[in-house]
């Protein structure tokens, strides 16, 4: 049977595990910390403005479970806050159980406290052979692929930003992040601002919702959205470093936006505790992740992989890549869709088949391009990319990709014929 390793719980390797096991591969997902999801045990958000086209593809392709199990646990569905329409809100302290259990239903082998340690190679052929563990576990594989995110260690926090913040990834109790393109010989990519500074710092961070006023408790539990007005000299207009640039609108720097998934999630980078308690609703609030979120967030895009379309990582036989290794990529939707690939290419690569690149008539398959194009420039790199806002929402509705017509949707992945492609097994 085929073999199929992939490194990396979040969205993105959970996502990747579960389109190659479909395909008919055995599986095995290797994450550092107790807990599947990474950010997702503190995002989110789905279906904000392109994202909902981007989920409803990956449904029709035949990949959209985990799209499921996130409405199975939604807060809120189809709400709008500044600068973004119909999204769903999805109960963060209920996320994280559902898509495990799910999961193991489908037969993966699920390694939890288990970090990747050095590469084994085939000599001479630019070949993974396996992985070492950093408990001396070897893992052999067929094929890998990496999900390890681009945050991390605790020196980038240092160095690009404003030091280890505590955030979710945990790196004080379970480690650095470990590159595997990067210890294979590959030559990997940072990414910065279009200020010019290397690597972005995380766009939103958790309060404590029973930490706020009565009020505001209500107003979240009820409609899901909150809008603070900030005094003036509280308010910070310089969004430009935040990994989350659909975020960077005059409403985030002027108000302090919460939505409801759990927790209160507090649409900035960071707010300085002294200064938050000086506005009435947010006397007594406390932090939750990060747990320094007074003072400053986790920093990404710091070891991005050159790949193809096919999500391939350059230079290497049988390793894939999903998530931010694949590029600047913001948001679970994004990790998604490029695991759910990432996945099922390793798959077909492990069979000798040709591999899938998702056409550009597809929201999915366009991002995918459009993203690879843009690595291949400085300016490219500086840049963010999501369904959700910025450039590549713009560059949707530009291009007529973006709609909420399920109907046209699926028309358009049938016309490519790739309806539940994903679904399908390969092996």
């Amino acid at each position: 049977m085929i073999k199929v390793l992939v490194v990396g719980g979040g969205w993105s390797g959970c996502a990747a595990a579960l389109a190659a096991a479909k395909a008919g591969a055995r599986v095995t997902l290797l994450e550092k910390t107790d807990q599947l999801l990474g950010t997702g045990l503190v995002g989110g958000i789905m279906n904000n403005n392109g994202r909902y086209t981007a989920a409803e593809e990956a449904i029709a392709l035949g990949g959209g479970e985990l799209f499921q199990i996130a409405y199975s646990v939604a807060r809120h569905r189809n709400i709008n806050f500044p600068g973004h329409r119909h999204a769903t809100l999805y109960d963060v302290t209920k996320i994280e159980p559902a898509v495990r259990r799910f999961l193991q239903e489908k037969g993966i082998d699920i390694q939890l406290e288990t970090r990747a340690g050095a590469v084994e190679m085939e000599e001479g052929k630019g070949r993974i052979k396996g992985l070492r563990s950093d408990r001396g576990q070897i893992f052999a594989a067929d094929v890998f692929v990496e999900t390890t995110g681009t945050a991390g260690p605790q020196v980038n926090c240092l160095k690009y930003g404003n030091g280890c913040a505590m955030c979710i990834l945990r790196c004080p109790s379970y480690g650095p992040r470990v590159s595997i393109a990067a210890q294979a010989g590959v030559q990997e990519m940072m990414g910065g601002s279009v200020a010019g500074t290397l690597g972005a710092m995380s766009g939103s961070c958790k309060l404590l919702k029973e930490s706020l006023a009565p009020g505001l408790q209500e107003q979240l539990n009820r409609e899901g959205v909150a809008v603070v007005p900030l005094p003036p000299k509280l308010q910070d207009k310089d969004l430009v470093k935040k990994a989350c640039q659909q975020y960077n609108l005059k409403e985030y720097a002027e108000n302090l936006v919460l939505l409801d998934t759990g927790h209160a999630k507090l649409m900035a980078s960071y707010f300085p505790l002294e200064q938050l308690r000086q506005i009435p609703g947010f006397e007594n609030a406390r932090f939750e992740d990060p747990y320094a979120g007074g003072r400053g967030n986790s920093i990404r895009f710091l070891a991005i992989s050159p790949r193809d379309n096919y999500l391939k990582v350059k230079g290497l036989e049988n390793l894939f890549c999903g998530g931010e290794k694949a590029g600047p990529l913001v948001g679970h939707t994004e990790a998604i869709v490029t695991g759910t690939l990432a996945g099922h290419n390793a798959v077909r690569w492990a069979c000798g088949k040709e591999l899938l690149a998702l056409p550009r008539t597809l929201a999915n398959g366009d991002i995918i391009a459009f993203v690879r194009e843009q690595l291949e420039t400085a300016e490219g790199l500086r840049r963010k990319y999501t369904f959700s806002g910025s450039i590549y929402f713009q560059r949707m509705r530009e291009l007529g990709l973006y709609t909420t017509d399920r109907r046209e949707i699926a028309a358009r992945v049938a016309a490519a014929g790739l309806t539940g492609v994903f679904a399908r097994p390969i092996v």
